[in-house]
């Protein structure tokens, strides 16, 4: 007797124009390919007339089994589609400055196991943090960055994304812009923690302005990339309460906590295929 092969479990996310039936339909896919689902959740946008839905499964097919009969799928119902082994940790590419806190954060959450990534490299336009990714044992790539030097720069960065094969790129603190057509290639993939409540106090020194304005409440945004500056999909915000009695240097050191854990839950959330692009916005199955 030829022993059973293990079930594999599946993350499918896809989205699509709203309707009726879609919902059945992907169930009796993957009933017909012995999936029993063990996650499932689904919303439909009254605005965008969209609707999406992620749901994990376990099945002994393979992805050979299964890929051509989701596309067959999402050619009926028109769908954009993922399919991904749960648990398998993503390739993540970060990109770092100065400011070590975002940077040790997601390396120490990957180390512990308790964030799916899998960090194949760091590059830094200063050297100032080589030795943080030397002790977790990563690749370190410097790249510095000038006004005259930018297009050369990216380019080593593309070179460097396309060899380490990474899937995601996550600015933990970098503090430089990236080119529209940068954007553009990686749309959805490359993910920014900006010091800011967003859509207030955008660009530079946002504690500075935050403080200015005497504002009660500071908080960091995480989003991902796009050529409109600190203006791409909300992926998590988080904030915490001030008063007029915090200097400068408290927010930032508030801030830098807010951030962190904002930063670390986006990437969570990303690698688990639990953010799916609705226009300029998100939905996030969480």
């Amino acid at each position: 007797m030829t022993a059973q092969t293990a079930p594999t479990h599946w993350i499918l996310t896809l989205s699509c124009p709203d309707g009726p039936g879609i919902v059945h339909a992907v169930a009796g896919l993957l009933a017909d390919h012995g999936g029993n689902i063990t996650e499932s959740q689904q919303f439909g946008d009254p605005y965008s007339g969209r609707f999406f839905m992620r749901v994990q499964f376990e099945s002994a097919a393979t992805r050979e089994d299964l890929a051509p009969a989701v596309t067959a799928l999402a050619a009926r119902f028109e769908m954009t589609w993922n399919l991904d082994a749960a648990g398998r940790p993503m390739r993540t590419l970060l990109l770092v400055s100065k400011a070590a806190h975002c940077l040790v954060d997601l390396l120490y959450r990957e180390r512990s196991q308790h964030l799916p990534i899998d960090v194949v490299g760091v590059v830094g336009n200063h050297r100032d943090l080589e030795d943080i990714a030397e002790f977790y044992g990563k690749p370190f790539h410097h790249v510095p960055v000038s006004k005259d030097t930018k297009p050369e720069s990216e380019a080593a960065l593309r070179e460097i994304i396309t060899e380490s094969g990474a899937e995601l790129v996550v600015l933990a603190r970098y503090m430089q812009i990236l080119s529209d057509e940068m954007c553009r290639d990686h749309a959805g993939r490359i993910i920014n923690i900006h010091h800011s409540f967003l859509p207030s106090f955008k660009g530079a020194g946002p504690y500075r302005q935050a403080h200015d304005r005497g504002v009660k409440i500071i908080g960091a945004t995480s989003h991902y990339v796009t050529g409109d500056l600190d203006e791409g999909p909300i992926i998590e915000q988080d904030v915490e309460r001030v008063d007029h009695t915090h200097t400068i240097d408290d927010l930032v050191r508030i801030g830098e906590d807010t951030e962190r854990r904002t930063l670390a839950r986006a990437v969570r959330w990303h690698a688990e295929h639990r953010v799916l692009l609705d226009g300029h916005r998100t939905v996030v199955f969480r």
